[in-house]
């Protein structure tokens, strides 16, 4: 009894609350002492001071000598001059416009009145906007929304078989900060084909979310595309759901865009909050530093216990990994940080990986967020006076205690409903208690070296591809990846090479395979064939 007494007062003192917003955080269930906690204090002081001085324009992606604006987004008073300010609000106000000339049938396509949004990006551009369209979307959403975030043929295919006949009733949202990004311009130049293809004029279905200046908003100029609104290089993608990037595509649905402004600029006052005990962004944080000793040691999994939230911990997945995984701090010393997110969602966690966080390896901690609120009406009794609400509760509430028992820790996030307010709140928790983090292990979160790393890498094999096929060309010849790849001066990439190439015979591209008794023995030929892969 003295134990449960003593989780009680924990319970009560490691709570923190906004009941206005509709929010609590939970953090009694990590094992922490007061001890443990005193010598993070004063860093985690310091580090709401570097989140203040953040907010007021200092710059923080010394990189790119950038500022980090994306609070400004939905307090545009606090950006820095008044131009900012002032173009923050003028976009929401042209967004409203677009969208209710589109809603009223005052803007219509070739065919008619728009029916569908077919949204078209990738990373950020595209996992908040989903995030939102999943938690926020109703059956009655004035236009049914679709999204094009890879740039995988069959997945654009697929998408494509089911707009069917309504591509022509269907408004295209083309999101690329640069204009370059490789995946969002391949999706826009597979959607322009099936324009063409459908003998529609792409430009009168088209909106482009982008820099100015950039490839896309010149291709849009030139093309007279119905509107291009602005990304702002102080918003990065992974912080960009509450800029155009998210907020259009969420009005076009019919999400009540002011609900998330409202609710991501008050949790942005809940968590300005200088004393560290009462700001829940910065207890956040300092759990995850706590709990992964300053390092990540341990994962974070997120599970919802609400449908709704599924798409959650896809969108948690690039804010914390891509912001906290760096190579070297901001000294330039090689510490390899990182934080690594996944999750499903309660209670089908309960026959997937509940068994192994219960009993298996003690390498993460768990994030249970609780919705109070069941459903819009009544609930249907499943067993005399227990609804299947109360079963999804209860599971929530068991699963704690199942893992409180084997010493597992969690923290509980409660929201009273699913709503636009909440939703957020959620996002701009989330955002800050990335930022405070980042301050705490002394990293850069507003960079990403390894994304573009990537990036180039990608480029350089398309580049060797270029040139397999046309050493192909000048000697049809069958020949080993091995050597092609001498041929073109990759003796070092003899097995992308021959990844390359297999691609390429998969696809009749040009180029036959006739497979050998192993990948050095396989032979590839320039040469015409019936069939692109021969045994």
């Amino acid at each position: 009894m003295t134990a449960l007494l003593d989780q009680w007062q924990r319970y009560c003192a490691c709570r923190v609350a906004d009941p206005g917003l509709g929010f609590a955080l939970d953090i009694s269930r990590v094992r922490f002492t007061p001890e443990d906690l005193e010598p993070l204090w004063p860093r985690m002081e310091q580090a709401l001071q570097a989140m203040q001085r953040l907010e007021a324009g200092a710059i923080a992606n010394v990189d790119e000598h950038r500022m980090v604006g994306h609070y400004w987004l939905r307090a545009p008073e606090l950006a820095p001059t008044p131009e900012i300010a002032e173009e923050i609000r003028a976009t929401v106000d042209d967004l409203i416009d677009l969208v209710t000339a589109v809603h009223d049938g005052k803007l219509q396509g070739p065919r008619g009145p728009f029916r569908k949004v077919l949204h078209v990006g990738i990373g950020g551009s595209a996992l908040g906007p989903q995030f939102l369209a999943h938690a926020l979307g109703a059956p009655d959403d004035l236009l049914e929304i679709h999204f094009v975030d890879n740039t995988d043929p069959d997945g654009i295919d697929d998408l494509l078989d089911r707009l069917g006949p309504t591509l022509g009733q269907t408004l295209v949202v083309i999101v690329s900060k640069s204009g370059g990004t490789p995946e969002t311009r391949n999706g826009m130049l597979e959607i322009q084909a099936a324009f063409q293809r459908g003998g529609l004029d792409f430009p009168r279905h088209a909106v482009a979310v982008t820099q100015r200046g950039s490839q896309l908003d010149r291709l849009a100029a030139e093309q007279h595309w119905l509107r291009t609104f602005p990304m702002w290089d102080w918003v990065g993608g992974r912080t960009s759901v509450l800029s155009a990037v998210g907020l259009l595509p969420a009005a076009l649905q019919g999400i009540p865009i002011e609900g998330l402004l409202d609710g991501a600029a008050s949790m942005d006052r809940l968590t300005r909050e200088p004393d560290p005990r009462r700001n829940p962004a910065a207890l956040l944080a300092l759990m995850w530093y706590h709990i992964g000793g300053g390092k990540g040691l341990k994962d974070m999994v997120i599970l919802p216990y609400k449908d709704r939230l599924a798409l959650f911990s896809r969108y948690l997945q690039q804010l914390v990994m891509e912001s906290l995984g760096k190579e070297r701090d901001r000294q330039g010393r090689v510490v390899h940080q990182g934080l690594s997110v996944y999750g499903n969602k309660g209670s089908t966690d309960q026959h997937a990986y509940i068994q192994q966080l219960r009993d298996g390896l003690p390498n993460f901690f768990v994030t249970f967020i609780r919705v109070l609120r069941d459903r819009a009406g009544q609930s249907t009794e499943v067993e005399p006076g227990i609804t299947s609400g109360d079963y999804l509760h209860g599971f929530l509430l068991g699963t704690r205690a199942a893992l409180f028992d084997k010493e597992r820790d969690s923290i509980l996030i409660t929201i009273d409903e699913v709503n636009e307010q909440s939703i957020g709140a959620l996002i701009a928790l989330y955002e800050r208690a990335v930022g405070l983090y980042a301050e705490l292990i002394d990293i850069n979160a507003y960079h990403q070296p390894g994304v573009e790393a990537g990036k180039r890498a990608a480029a350089d094999v398309l580049k060797l591809q270029l040139a397999l096929v046309a050493r192909l060309a000048q000697s049809p010849q069958p020949q080993t990846a091995e050597a092609l790849a001498e041929a073109v001066g990759a003796a070092d990439q003899v097995e992308t090479v021959h990844q390359i190439l297999e691609h390429l015979a998969a696809n009749q591209r040009g180029v036959v395979l006739m497979r050998g008794p192993h990948p050095a023995a396989d032979q590839f030929s320039g040469a015409a064939a019936s069939s692109s892969v021969r045994s």
